[in-house]
């Protein structure tokens, strides 16, 4: 877990989309608090409670927030990263200059209970399929520009990352289909045009008769059941008898992940973790500042 937050922290990209958020939020200044503290700036001692029970994730990139914006301004976590905290817990402080811990609030709150929330859904689909051999996985419907940021949020959360963008598995579609002629056809160019044995293929059928025409192909690693009802999944599993590895997809919700899960599928992808996860209700309280 320590090494996934300090690649985030060393990623280019993590720090630039930082940036971007205080920059969109300071712009060119926060003139509320400048006009608070016009002279010198008190020290002050802040600390971030949840206001609902969940799994605390980003903490190191809300320190990473206020770290942008002041140097001084520091986050000391009293939590661990992925602990699930109950309303009430007071799951970090913050000590610094005042006009930068005001400053950052906002960004480093919008960070961390996206993150949060995004971790809680997850460990909530993946408590519902325990006992099951079941593995929960995240698709590539996260916010634009935020994928590594939630695909690390869902990892907290319990689930395995899925292919991280277009550029690391072959997952070939129902376009991708449409567009080729036809399974075998989609199949056979993957193979032909890769020339990478170690890159994974991937199938997506919509009918069992696809599934079928998928078995009849060499050279794929997982098959998926895209929108098939817990009852057809059973049957496609069944047809596959361990050739392929299995996976469901396609609009599946906490209150029926359990119904896909025992029908012996190995993967059950879940978009609904990133694309509608609620934030976790997290708040920052300013104490009395001391002057410095």
């Amino acid at each position: 877990m320590e090494s996934r937050a300090s690649e985030l922290l060393n990623d280019a990209s993590i720090i630039r989309l930082v940036q971007i958020a205080l920059q969109e939020d300071v712009g060119t200044g926060d003139i509320t608090t400048e006009c608070l503290f016009s002279g010198e700036a008190p020290l002050a001692h802040g600390r971030i409670i949840a206001k609902a029970s969940g799994v605390i994730c980003g903490l190191p990139i809300a320190a990473l927030v206020f770290r942008e914006l002041d140097a001084e301004a520091i986050l000391q976590p009293l939590v661990s990263e992925g602990a699930w905290v109950e309303a009430g817990t007071v799951v970090a402080e913050v000590v610094g200059p005042a006009p930068a811990i005001l400053a950052a609030e906002r960004t480093a709150l919008n960070f961390l209970q996206r993150m949060s929330g995004v971790a809680t859904l997850t460990r909530r689909f993946v408590e519902m399929v325990q006992g099951t051999g079941a593995t929960i996985t995240d698709t590539r419907k996260t916010i634009p520009g935020w994928r590594r940021l939630d695909k690390y949020a869902t990892a907290i959360g319990g689930a395995v990352n899925h292919r991280m963008g277009l550029y690391d598995m072959v997952l070939i579609k129902d376009n991708h289909i449409t567009a080729a002629g036809g399974i075998r056809q989609a199949v056979e160019r993957c193979r032909r045009e890769l020339g990478d044995a170690s890159v994974r293929i991937e199938v997506e059928t919509r009918s069992l008769s696809q599934v079928q025409e998928v078995l009849q192909c060499e050279g794929v690693h997982r098959v998926m059941f895209d929108n098939f009802p817990p009852d057809e999944v059973r049957r496609a599993v069944e047809l596959v008898a361990g050739r392929l590895e299995t996976e469901a997809s396609g609009t599946i919700r906490l209150e029926t992940v359990r119904a896909y899960a025992e029908t012996g599928v190995q993967f059950i992808s879940v978009g609904y973790l990133t694309h509608s996860a609620p934030a976790l209700d997290l708040s920052l309280e300013l104490l009395v500042p001391r002057r410095l």
